[in-house]
């Protein structure tokens, strides 16, 4: 079954032989755990910068205090929305947001502008240092929507507009405005 080397030359090129295969596996082991760890080091990286963006989509939105809506000619001829950070956010530049106004009789999205035109919303300060950027969540910034001026036609009594506010960081914050069913002597109204 095992035969046996009686000669003492040949033993010797036995072992050279085993040690030589040894080293060789040694090698290889070596080259591959260098792999598997850089491996595992790229992944870890990739899963922390992929777990950083979902937490700031998640917490990194807008509250919306209050709405409301000044009356003119029995409509709603601007819409005003009072926003802080929501717990746990960062800062917010309110201008690098977008709405989503799914009206009665339109659906678009809104940008920031320095004054009303088509398709914009503009911002006011209303509590702490910026009209665009919230630093704090005691911070309130006011965006202000025309609507004749940036979809085309003013709100009337009954209508309903779906607001869908995205941070730059790509969180969302829905708010539906509801017009009551009558204007009739009101200059403002809550939405």
């Amino acid at each position: 079954m095992f035969e046996f080397i009686n000669d003492e030359d040949e033993r010797g090129q036995v072992g050279i032989g085993t040690l030589i295969v040894f080293i060789a596996m040694v090698l290889v082991a070596a080259i591959a755990a260098g792999v598997l760890i850089n491996t595992a080091g790229s992944l870890q990286s990739k899963s922390e910068a992929t777990g950083d963006e979902a937490s700031a989509q998640v917490s990194n939105r807008l509250d919306v205090v209050s709405a409301y809506g000044n009356v003119a000619s029995n409509s709603v001829t601007s819409v005003e929305l009072n926003v802080r950070q929501a717990a746990g956010a960062d800062n917010i530049n309110v201008s690098r947001s977008t709405i989503q106004w799914i009206g009665p009789n339109t659906a678009t999205t809104l940008t920031h502008g320095s004054s009303p035109a088509t398709d914009t919303f503009t911002t006011e300060a209303v509590k702490g240092g910026s009209d665009q950027v919230l630093t704090e969540q005691s911070d309130r910034i006011k965006i202000l929507i025309e609507p004749q001026t940036a979809v085309g036609n003013d709100l009337t009594e009954g209508d309903e507009v779906q607001l869908t506010i995205t941070t730059q960081y790509g969180s969302k914050t829905t708010y539906w405005a509801n017009v009551p069913e009558s204007l009739e002597g009101k200059q403002a109204v809550p939405l």
